[in-house]
């Protein structure tokens, strides 16, 4: 029999979705598809389904951080994502646990907002994630509403988004990964913004509700890839391959924003 090799450590520092098709809960899924091992440590526990955020419960700032010391402590990790964060003090206690491993490579999906429309994050969020968390990540993966929210720049055009991605990359991001999905156009394009340019990505938009946890989803492929060794334009690539995968063979479940579909087959080295 075939043993599966597990290659790279994933922890993953977000909020608990009970459908099942975001937060941490899609970030497991989309770590275990890439071959990796996730670890969590859970920020919040949300009551949401397809149709949308009916309760937020935080979890207290010191058991955010006894979470992640446990897992560094013994399990380790090659990369760290980072989703939603809820609430400034969480982030704060956050930023305190990781302090002791800058090395780290650090992927940071800013939810603000469920795909439903629903708040994610408090009062202050936006500024302390722009402030003071960005500047430590290795790459940072906004949709355009939260480009937006982070920099006060609303254009969709190449040049609106190219200027705000700037703005991050200014303030200490390593990267930006400036995500399409919210564009209009039949083909939507992804753009991955370095200190040495751009990399776009296109596709074409497929017609569908199921979109629910798409940017928990890619980020956390992303992270895997980086825990693997994988360089950040192919993990990139990799990681928006399998999102576009899941989305086309999503499984129809709820009346509202769907999940995915995260063990669809895709052609991504998972090894």
């Amino acid at each position: 029999m075939r043993r599966n090799v597990v290659k790279g450590r994933v922890l993953i520092i977000a909020g608990s979705d009970s459908g099942g098709g975001a937060g941490i809960q899609a970030d497991i899924k989309a770590v275990s598809a890439m071959g990796a091992y996730a670890a969590t440590a859970i920020t919040a526990v949300t009551v949401q389904n397809t149709l949308g955020v009916t309760g937020v419960h935080d979890i207290p700032t010191a058991i955010i951080r006894e979470q992640i010391e446990a897992v560094l402590s013994d399990i380790g990790a090659d990369a760290i994502k980072i989703g939603m964060i809820g609430r400034r003090d969480a982030g704060e206690a956050i930023l305190a646990a990781l302090e002791p491993w800058p090395d780290l490579p650090l992927v940071v999906d800013p939810v603000l907002v469920a795909t439903s429309g629903d708040a994610l994050g408090g009062d202050g969020v936006a500024v302390f994630l722009r402030d003071k968390l960005i500047p430590r990540a290795t790459v940072v993966t906004p949709n355009l509403p939260e480009l937006a929210a982070l920099t006060g720049s609303g254009g969709q055009s190449p040049d609106d988004i190219q200027h705000a991605a700037e703005q991050l990359l200014d303030v200490g991001a390593g990267a930006v990964l400036a995500k399409g999905g919210h564009g209009e156009d039949d083909t939507l394009t992804d753009r991955l913004f370095t200190a040495g340019g751009v990399r776009s990505f296109s596709h074409p938009k497929i017609d569908t509700t199921s979109t629910h946890g798409t940017g928990c989803t890619l980020a956390s492929a992303l992270a895997a890839g980086l825990a693997q060794g994988m360089a950040l334009e192919a993990a990139t690539e990799r990681a928006i391959n399998y999102v576009q995968v899941a989305i086309a063979a999503a499984p129809g479940f709820g009346g509202g924003h769907g999940p995915l579909n995260h063990l669809a087959r895709h052609d991504g080295n998972v090894g």
